[in-house]
């Protein structure tokens, strides 16, 4: 089965007798109390069948709540995947649903909302009423606003197609850099040119019927609609939905053989992988996308397997192309002590990229550092509310990434640095690379450059770090500042887990300034 229409997509897998069963870490946040019959309280487990009778459920509730075709429908909650299913209740009945994360901070989610002007909010956040039509709260009464209680039961809708080209979805960036974008994707870009591609059961990546597909991310990025309509599809056995990555326990009761999550997931479950009953014992597949890994995390996870040859597939790529390249790594590569900052090929017949001077943007030779250009079909059609923004970003066929990199004479992509976080004589990503290979206590380094300073590293770790065990650690490495040690909860992240390095920056020295441009992000 190829997925089609995101509406009833769970209605159409549902009609080929699936046999899958999906597994929560907890109830959904639209169905607390749970929507099927179960003897154990509320539902964490679903069928198919169930997920499509919620969808065809949510669809009622938000024509109730005054969305119609073309209305665009915000969801603002706590992470979960009944994001994605309020997602497709939303294009089941024509509207554009726009998936914003609640780790955003009221005065983001403000500015995010007035560009989005929607005909519904989905919340269970207090925001102000006026920053929708209609405002339905999942969580404490908000004033003006209607809750589930009011729109329960409501008349389902007959589903509405959209042409292929017409606005599907809209999510946002990761936020790195300040506010986010956000970014529409329509049928053919997320759809047909990425979905589909998934949705093929390729030798040994490709989803089996006898797998445990195992999922832990941020609902509310492109990623995961995207994943959906390929997963389902390929009908594995049992699917594992996990609302946070502290939620091991589910992981430990159903034992996924296939498994992908946030590199800030794979980076917590270091101390969880070094247990000889580790729940990660049966997987066979690694997935990591959003942001490159850093080795001892990937070498940690593939270590935990109990499989003999299980392997790791990075993907690169950005929330308005999708994957740009990929890339296979086992024990003994990563034992080999590889180049974490080469992040492999493009995907054959999908991309291609080009490496251009950033100033004159003309081509530089294989092996010289310049700005990627990306080219592909699945390139997203806009930003909500910044037109000129896509449009600078956009060159002929070309898209800018904002990042700096090396095509390499093999034809892989070796990243540097996001081109607003480049500092002049060095890569920050290798550094990081560097310092958490050769320091174990370590949990994550972030290197920081502004004008007028040494680079500034940061160390995340649950103690102090030794200066002397520091300086032999860095010293064959470019001149740097004394590092500041934190805790990881002191480091402002995104919803992905991503370092929000202009933040941190400002809280250590007082300035965002950096030594790059800044016009690409």
């Amino acid at each position: 089965m190829r997925p089609h229409d995101m509406g009833t997509l769970f209605e159409e897998v549902a009609d080929r007798r699936t046999h899958t069963t999906v597994h929560l870490d907890r109830p959904f946040d639209i169905a607390p109390t749970g929507v099927v019959t179960s003897a154990r309280g509320p539902v964490v487990d679903y069928t198919v069948p169930q997920l499509a009778k919620l969808v065809r459920e949510a669809a009622g509730w938000l024509y109730a709540a005054g969305a119609r075709r073309g209305d665009r429908v915000a969801v603002v909650k706590r992470n979960h995947y009944d994001y994605d299913l309020l997602a497709c209740a939303a294009v089941r009945i024509g509207a554009v649903p726009a998936l914003l994360s609640g780790h955003l901070s009221d005065d983001v989610l403000e500015i995010l909302l007035k560009r989005l002007d929607p005909a519904v909010l989905v919340t269970d956040r207090v925001l102000p009423a006026d920053l929708a039509r209609r405002v339905l709260s999942l969580g404490p009464p908000i004033p003006g606003a209607v809750t589930l209680d009011d729109v329960r039961g409501s008349r389902v809708p007959v589903p509405r197609r959209r042409h292929d080209d017409d606005p599907l979805i809209v999510n946002h960036t990761s936020g790195t850099t300040g506010v986010p974008k956000l970014v529409v994707h329509t049928t053919r870009t997320i759809v047909h040119r990425l979905a589909r591609f998934e949705a093929v059961r390729w030798p040994v990546i490709g989803v089996r019927r006898d797998d445990v597909v195992a999922n832990a991310s941020s609902y509310a990025h492109g990623r995961t609609f995207c994943w959906t309509a390929s997963v389902f599809c390929l009908a594995p056995r049992k699917i594992v939905l996990l609302s946070s990555p502290e939620s091991l326990s589910v992981l430990e009761r159903y034992r996924p053989t296939t498994l992908e999550a946030l590199p800030s997931a794979y980076v917590r479950w270091q101390p969880s992988a070094a247990r000889p009953d580790n729940p990660f014992r049966d997987v066979r597949l690694f997935v990591s996308t959003y942001d490159a890994m850093h080795p001892p995390a990937m070498r940690a996870m593939l270590g935990a397997s109990r499989r003999k040859r299980p392997l790791w597939m990075q993907g690169w790529g950005q929330t308005e192309t999708g994957p740009l390249t990929f890339r296979f790594l086992t024990r003994r590569a990563l034992d080999r002590a590889p180049d974490a900052r080469d992040l492999g090929r493009p995907v054959p017949g999908r991309t291609k990229l080009r490496v251009v001077d950033p100033v004159t943007f003309e081509p530089v030779a294989r092996g010289q550092s310049g700005l990627v250009l990306a080219r592909t079909a699945a390139r997203c059609a806009g930003y909500v509310g910044e037109q000129d923004r896509w449009q600078a970003k956009k060159n002929g066929p070309w898209w800018n990434t904002g990042d700096l990199a090396v095509l390499t004479r093999g034809g892989s992509v070796r990243l540097l640095d996001r081109e607003v976080d480049a500092v002049p004589g060095l890569s920050c990503l290798e550094v990081e690379d560097l310092v958490e290979d050769r320091l174990p206590e370590v949990v994550e380094c972030v290197v920081l450059g502004t004008p007028g300073r040494r680079p500034i590293p940061v160390l995340v770790t649950e103690g102090p770090v030794d200066p002397e065990v520091w300086r032999r650690a860095v010293a064959d490495l470019p001149t740097m500042a004394d590092p500041h040690v934190l805790a990881w909860d002191d480091v402002p992240r995104t919803a992905t887990g991503k370092v929000r390095r202009l933040d941190l920056l400002t809280r250590l020295v007082g300035s965002a300034e950096t030594c790059g441009s800044g016009r690409w992000t």
